[in-house]
């Protein structure tokens, strides 16, 4: 058990920095490539955040541990959420965009019941992979056009300057350790869960997810403390549609996976009650209920109760 700890331990590492190094050099290759710094941070930074969850997913579902990443989706955005917001809401408000409230959060919140919708039969199967994938294809869409409205919110400077061979060495070298790391990561979760008796959902839904929530936590806090905060919860918005879309639809694509009512009742209820918390307070906040528009720590003290309130349900209720 220790040494699978450790090797958890250790694989979650890998993986936090070896996202950097993928992200760092596609960032640099991209700005080489001519594309405006706003362009890189809504896709390649974006999915980059997402890759330790998209890698997770590939393997698990390679491995036979489809359950290890329906856990891991469904539980990085409700950690994404009641976690990673919770917590900077602490140390910042967090002033909120017009576009995330009106129209970011209540398409997270309509994707949210689509999904609910498609899984209430209790199975992941691949026509299900397919509408999740063509709902991404929207979302990038939508990024798009939010990309063409916007003035270059991500300075320049943020961009990594690499030459192009030491842009390609972090790009690949990234993306090879991002593999291995996640692989190994993936081994060791199932191990344990076999140790403990406790099945592979509920490894992906806390330990995985958790984890690799870590990196969106780190940066979202050292962001508030240096005054920064400003784009958290759209950062959130747009992580949390990458998980739901395409780390969920990856298992579904190697053939239908059968899933636990928990899965429905427990899971994607928590989903949906943390992004419509969410939602409420931004809509709360832009109707002038507080004088401004920003989210405060109540806010934050509120989502992180309910994540707590998530932890105790899931080893306290049987």
């Amino acid at each position: 058990m220790l040494w699978y700890s450790t090797v958890i331990a250790l694989g979650l590492a890998a993986l936090v920095w070896s996202a950097d190094r993928l992200v760092n050099g596609a960032s640099a290759i991209a700005r080489r490539a001519g594309l405006t710094p706003m362009l890189i941070g809504l896709t390649i930074v974006s999915i980059g955040t997402s890759a330790p969850e998209i890698l997770i997913s590939i393997m698990s579902a390679l491995a036979d541990s489809g359950e290890l990443a329906v856990g891991n989706a469904l539980g990085s955005n409700i950690a994404n959420v009641g976690l990673v917001l919770g917590v900077t809401l602490l140390f910042s408000s967090i002033k909120l965009a017009r576009d995330t409230t009106w129209i970011d959060l209540p398409l997270l919140m309509l994707v949210v019941l689509v999904i609910w919708f498609l899984l209430n039969d209790l199975e992941l199967s691949r026509s299900d992979s397919f509408v999740l994938l063509g709902m991404l294809a929207l979302f990038f869409v939508r990024v798009a056009q939010h990309a063409q409205q916007s003035n270059d919110d991500i300075e320049a400077h943020e961009i990594p300057t690499l030459t192009l061979p030491l842009a390609w060495l972090s790009f690949l070298g990234g993306l090879a350790f991002l593999i291995a790391s996640s692989r190994i990561l993936v081994w060791a979760a199932s191990h344990i869960a076999t140790e403990l008796g406790v099945p592979e959902l509920v490894i992906g839904l806390t330990i995985v997810a958790v984890g690799t929530s870590l990196p969106e936590l780190a940066a979202s806090v050292m962001s508030a403390l240096r005054g920064h905060a400003d784009m958290a919860v759209g950062a959130v918005v747009g992580s949390n549609m990458f998980n739901i879309l395409l780390v969920l639809a990856i298992p579904g694509l190697w053939g239908s996976l059968s899933l636990h009512t928990a899965v429905i009742r427990r899971d994607m209820f928590a989903v949906f009650l943390t992004t419509l918390v969410l939602a409420l307070a931004a809509l709360w906040r832009w109707n002038g209920a507080s004088g401004s528009g920003n989210l405060g720590r109540g806010t934050g003290l509120l989502l992180l109760s309910l994540y707590t309130a998530y932890f105790g349900w899931l080893f306290l209720v049987p």
